[in-house]
């Protein structure tokens, strides 16, 4: 057996994985005292610093400017009327944050959806609020010309005309965090409202159609653990990456708080429903290409535990695990370029609430550690911190979001282009 020390294990790995393949990698033991990668903070105190979820384009085309979002306070929820800046940081002007605008429509998770606009080199889009109703800004930062589009975004596709987003009224009634205070649910009595679900909203001309109903999904396929007095809602939108399609989970909650999901991928006409995994039990998702979907889910409901799995985009997909044992089974997903390797995290573990971001290969089914990030218990619930990875176009760095020291959540940038092989 072979034992690397810290620096050469990592050039020895990416030689082996560039040359000889998985096979090479077999009997091959690491030390615990392993040297992560290069890591540094890019936004400080007193102000606290985060970007959001795992799934949005955090990073330029050109990987030089990464955005976030900023608020002076932490460990409560966002009132309607708490306002957070929004902004980027130059990487090659010494981590230099520059201010962009501000936003009323947040959350801890997500933050205000802030993300770069598909398809284009200077161009940001954000949710907020005005006059009573949630909006998107789409703001040049080359220029400084700006726009309001008169609907919120979840996800936008990837040209960037367009864009698919839930009912954050609904979302916030039922899993505060994840949706925006200020506005109650209108339908808050009906447990599946046919004027509720996923819109569609044109990015360039401000329409909003309601492409798939609470009810129509309610009625759609079997529901597992069916009551009559189960509440339906959707989160957690992405388009396929041509563009055709979209994924959400559609979950339920019951009188008791608890809920469970079913992963559903549609037309962006709202036709062709698939309900993709209809076990109840499913969670963070990425897609691989157009046709395949990886998601964590339990093989069967009555699995002890969970896993993460590829599956295909067709009703009743088959469950194909990945990384068993290796790849965390609770961690946010992400495929690099070129879909070699998987970007993850983990939840605190242990009684150090230590997280772990970490890229698995999936040839070789090897997994390296990028860094061990400390969670202090203040941190949990809706305002818990997860790390939730983003990568860089040029695959070179990793973003996360992580408490820093007595600075609070900030923004930690990951080199990770000594274990991928980039220049």
């Amino acid at each position: 057996m072979i034992h690397l020390e810290s620096i050469s294990r990592r050039q020895f790995l990416t030689h082996l994985i560039s040359t000889a393949g998985s096979a090479a990698l077999a009997g091959i033991a690491f030390a615990d005292n392993v040297e992560f990668p290069p890591t540094r903070v890019i936004t400080r105190g007193p102000r606290h610093h985060w970007f959001g979820y795992y799934d949005k384009l955090q990073f330029d085309p050109t990987s030089r400017y990464v955005l976030g979002m900023e608020v002076a306070f932490e460990h409560r929820s966002p009132k309607a009327d708490d306002v957070i800046k929004v902004g980027m940081v130059d990487l090659q002007d010494q981590d230099r944050w520059i201010e962009l605008g501000e936003s009323s429509a947040w959350n801890w998770q997500q933050g205000c959806m802030l993300q770069w606009l598909p398809g284009s080199d200077s161009k940001v889009i954000w949710n907020d609020r005005e006059q009573g109703q949630f909006v998107s800004r789409i703001l040049d930062v080359k220029t400084g010309k700006g726009r309001t589009v008169p609907a919120p975004v979840y996800s936008v596709s990837p040209d960037g005309k367009t864009a698919i987003t839930p009912d954050f009224r609904r979302i916030q009634d039922v899993r505060p965090g994840y949706g925006y205070p200020g506005f109650p649910d209108p339908q808050f009595d009906d447990l599946a409202p046919k004027d509720s679900g996923i819109f569609k909203v044109d990015l360039e001309t401000g329409k909003t159609d309601l492409i798939l109903t609470l009810d129509q999904i309610s009625r759609t396929g079997t529901i597992p653990r069916q009551q009559q007095d189960i509440k339906h809602y959707f989160n957690h939108l992405l388009f396929s990456p041509d563009g055709s399609r979209f994924i959400t989970l559609h979950r339920w909650q019951y009188p008791n708080g608890k809920r469970l999901s079913r992963l559903v991928t549609a037309n962006l006409d709202g036709s062709d429903v698939r309900v993709v995994v209809d076990n109840g039990f499913v969670s963070h998702f990425i897609w691989r290409d157009p046709d395949h979907i990886l998601t964590q889910s339990k093989a069967t409901p009555d699995s002890p535990s969970w896993g993460d799995f590829l599956v295909k985009d067709e009703s009743q997909g088959k469950l194909q695990q990945v990384g068993k044992g290796v790849l965390d089974n609770g961690g946010h997903l992400s495929y690099l370029p070129g879909k070699e390797w998987i970007l993850n995290d983990t939840y605190p573990k242990g009684k150090e609430r230590v997280q772990t971001p970490h890229l698995y290969h999936v040839a070789s089914g090897k997994r390296i550690d990028l860094g061990h990030f400390h969670s202090p218990a203040v941190y949990t619930g809706e305002w818990r911190v997860d790390t939730h990875p983003r990568f860089s176009p040029n695959a070179k760095y990793v973003c996360i979001d992580s408490p820093h020291k007595n600075e609070g959540r900030q923004l930690h940038l990951i080199d990770i282009s000594g274990i991928i092989g980039q220049s």
